[in-house]
């Protein structure tokens, strides 16, 4: 019995020796020698196709075609009021009803019950109404702001003119100088307009103006605040530091002879 035991073992181990020295020596597959295959490249046209019809700024699937001019103008009640237009014919729109309120809208999304925008330009978007496309233009009825309206509505102090100047008169009538105390201290001279406004314009000053420093001293007291009047005189030139909003800017109060 132990000699048969021996003797399957022994033939075992041999079929087992033998299958290991065939995966040793025959290839790695009954077709021969095998090598990877190289690397494929796409062509440089394919490969701009690809590029084109992807836009990583919006998952919104491209419209085959941009907007064009074909259509007839929507009758609805929207507005136009931006474009965004993307690679491929996507993009997104701000569009309001009739209630004002804009809302931002992309290529494929329902502006109103039936109506869905369907492509995007840089000046006009297409509408699809009941598979008719309907365009959409931005708001170009009022007429452009005239450069002299603009400048009429926001006057500019014209600076002065070498060997001119405010006179002592209409500074001491036209501009009132006040400590403005913050948490309890002087942190520096209110400037204040009266009059008609001009001379408080002609020395450089607007409305909120507080005088922190005189010749790159700072105030910090009713002392230092009731000085600044002293420095005021007629032909002199005084450089103070204005604290305007959330900046500090030197000026200089030039002094008429």
């Amino acid at each position: 019995m132990h000699d048969v035991l021996w003797w399957m073992l022994a033939a075992l181990i041999a079929g087992l020796g033998a299958a290991l020295l065939w995966a040793l020596v025959t290839p790695v597959s009954p077709l021969g020698n095998w090598t990877p295959r190289g690397v494929r490249m796409m062509s440089p046209t394919a490969r701009a196709a690809l590029f084109a019809s992807v836009d990583p700024f919006s998952r919104t699937p491209p419209a085959s075609v941009q907007a064009t001019d074909s259509g007839a103008v929507t009758s609805l009640a929207l507005t136009l009021f931006a474009t965004r237009a993307t690679a491929g014919g996507g993009g997104t729109a701000i569009i309001a009803g009739a209630d004002g309120l804009q809302q931002v809208y992309r290529v494929g999304a329902e502006v109103q019950p039936g109506i869905t925008l369907a492509e995007v330009a840089f000046d006009h978007v297409a509408l699809s109404r009941n598979g008719a496309k309907e365009l959409l233009y931005l708001d170009q009825s009022g007429a452009a702001p005239s450069a002299q309206g603009v400048v009429a509505a926001n006057p500019v102090a014209v600076p002065a003119a070498p060997g001119s100047g405010v006179s002592i008169a209409a500074m001491r009538s036209g501009v009132n100088f006040g400590p403005r105390a913050e948490g309890g201290k002087i942190v520096g001279v209110e400037v204040l307009s009266s009059g008609d406004g001009s001379a408080f314009r002609a020395a450089g000053f607007q409305p909120g103006d507080v005088i922190t420093a005189v010749d790159g001293k700072p105030i910090t007291s009713a002392a230092d605040a009731a000085a600044l009047s002293g420095t005021i005189r007629a032909g002199t030139s005084v450089a103070v530091t204005v604290r305007r909003g959330d900046r500090q800017l030197p000026l200089a109060i030039t002094m008429a002879p």
